[in-house]
Formats: C-alpha cells, structure tokens, sequence
C-alpha cells in the first residue's frame, strides 16, 4: 500500500494496541512516541510498531518535552468515564484521561491533533464538561472539526460509530467524504467477507450461547434480546455490530452455524413460546474474527490472556478508519 511522499512524526497517547498507529503509518506519520498503561498492550503494539518509543506507564509521568517538532498528537482517552454502558461520570471518574491529553498538547504543541471517544462525551449530562474540554484546546490557538463517523462508512466491516475530533493551526480540518454504504460508490463491507458460518479462524472460543427466558424481538432477527449477554448473532450479509472491549464471554457476537436465528425470530413475532438452553451451531467470534472485523493485519498477534485479547481489540480504532482520516489529515498539513 503507497503512503505519503513526506513522513510526519506524530504521538500516539493511549495507544492501546496500535490500531491507530497503524493507519497513521499507512497514510504517512511515523509515530516517534506512545504511551499506554496496560502491559499486555504494549507487548502487543511493540510487535506491530518496532522501534517506537514506547512508555508503558500512567500518561502523568511523561513530560514528552524529549519530542521536539511533532505533527501530529493522537489518541483515544478511556472511553468509560462517557459511555452510556456505564455510569457516565466524566470528570468525577479517575479514568478521565482529557486533562492529560490537554496538558500533552499544551506541552508539544502539535501542528494538529486528532481525539477519539464515544459519541457519549458529548450528550446528556457530559456535554457541559465536553464542551470545556474543546474550549481549552481552542484557547490554545486550534480550529476544531468534529464528526460522529460510522466506521462501516469507510470499508470497515462493522457498524461502529465514533466521535472524532480534529484540531489544526490556521486552518479547519476538512473530514474525508465517506467512501461506503447506502447510495454511495461503494456498498457497506459485509462481515460475510471477513467471516465464514462453516470455518473458525484462529483460537475457537467455547462460550456458549443460550436462549433468552424473556425474549425481546425486533423487526430484524439481528437485533433485539433473543439470547442472554451482551453478545448478537452476526448477519453475514452486512457489517457486524460493534466490537466490544468486553467480549469473550456472552458478551460476544456469535456466527448461527446452522441458520436458526431467522425461524426462530419468526416463531416468536408470530407468538410462538420461547426457548430455553443452548443455541446448537452458535459460535462466539474468536479474537482474530474480532480483529479482523476492526480491519487489524491478519498476521497480527496479541498478548495476554484471552479476556485481555479481546479487550484489546474492542478498544481499538479500526486501522482502516484511522488511515482515510490520516491520509485526508496529512494532504491538508503537507499543503
């Protein structure tokens, strides 16, 4: 794959396992510096991301004074203090990792940053916060663009909406058109395209899948609760659903082996009485489906133990996503 002509150094700040990084470096930024706390991620993003200074420890204890003259200044602060699956306390939560990005940027003074979070941050009752957050780094002299993107719209075999916020001297970023999806100029990637109903790729995972005692259909048989945990059945035929962080367990979107989701969605909007036991041919994706489903490299590996594998995963920007945003990122900087 071509990258840009002209290299740009940028730091990747909560780097996780470097799926950002990743498409950064494709579309032409050399990430000089990351940081990231989790010990099972950094082993992982040091595989992909050779030769990067990388610290593995709490983003306080780095000054980054030692990276003169960087671009580019990304990442994605825990997006738990935000999400609307947990208790959404912005800054009451010890996990808020906004002021550190803020004080990052105020110290490197990047020609641009880029900030990813869930599109919580700026809703309900973390929109007063979130809005102080962008007023400090206008104050710091960037113009802010702001988009909640759906990964799905850019080639990403998934439904995965984020929001990304870019800031630049001198200028306004300018988002790149999405390529993918309804009336567009290509169709949304299936997930068809990275799975299979007939084949495992990589590790198996044993979890079960079992059906719900009070079911809750939907007009798809691929929404709703008709099963119990977090985890949905999987339509071949269009993006999945969003990775979870939480994943491995019932938390765990699954393949239906043996088509019985559809009759049995069916059987229940007709009235028919639910189930009860395991779902027979209901496969839990394993963590490489997971990582392909983020459009991580096939050969990529990840460290730890299998809950911290998938943990890695969902918590990652989909390296495809994080290239169109780079490449639109380093045309406007190179101009």
């Amino acid at each position: 794959m071509t990258v840009a002509t002209s290299r740009l150094p940028s730091i990747d700040l909560f780097a996780g396992a470097g799926g950002l990084s990743i498409g950064l470096r494709r579309a032409g930024f050399d990430t000089v510096g990351a940081v990231e706390f989790d010990r099972d991620a950094c082993e992982t993003f040091a595989s992909i991301h050779p030769g990067v200074d990388l610290r593995q420890c709490d983003i306080a204890a780095v000054s980054f004074r030692e990276f003169p003259d960087v671009a580019l200044v990304a990442g994605g602060p825990p997006c738990q203090p935000f999400s609307s699956g947990g208790k959404r306390l912005s800054a009451a939560d010890p996990r808020d990792g906004f002021p550190q990005f803020i004080r990052v940027i105020g110290s490197v003074r990047p020609q641009a940053f880029l900030l990813e979070n869930v599109p919580g941050a700026f809703r309900g009752e973390c929109e007063a916060y979130f809005s102080g957050v962008m007023n400090e780094l206008r104050a710091m002299g960037y113009s802010l663009a702001m988009r909640e993107i759906d990964a799905a719209d850019y080639g990403v075999p998934q439904r995965r909406r984020r929001l990304f916020v870019v800031g630049m001297k001198g200028r306004t970023f300018v988002f790149p058109e999405p390529t993918h999806g309804p009336c567009r100029k290509h169709l949304w990637v299936t997930s068809g395209s990275v799975l299979r109903r007939d084949a495992v790729i990589g590790d198996p995972n044993e979890s079960i899948v079992t059906y719900a005692k009070r079911p809750d259909p939907r007009p798809s048989p691929f929404d709703g609760h008709l099963f119990n945990g977090g985890g949905r059945p999987i339509n071949l035929s269009a993006p999945a659903r969003t990775i979870l962080a939480a994943a491995g367990g019932n938390k765990t979107h699954f393949v239906d082996t043996n088509n019985e989701v559809p009759p049995y969605h069916a059987k229940l909007l007709r009235g028919g009485s639910p189930r009860s036991g395991r779902l027979l041919g209901g496969r839990r994706i394993t963590v490489r489906e997971s990582a392909l489903l983020q459009t991580f490299p096939p050969s990529m590996r990840f460290a730890g133990t299998r809950s911290s594998q998938y943990r890695q995963v969902g918590n990652a920007v989909p390296p495809l996503l994080a290239e169109a945003i780079g490449r639109a990122l380093s045309a406007q900087l190179l101009v």
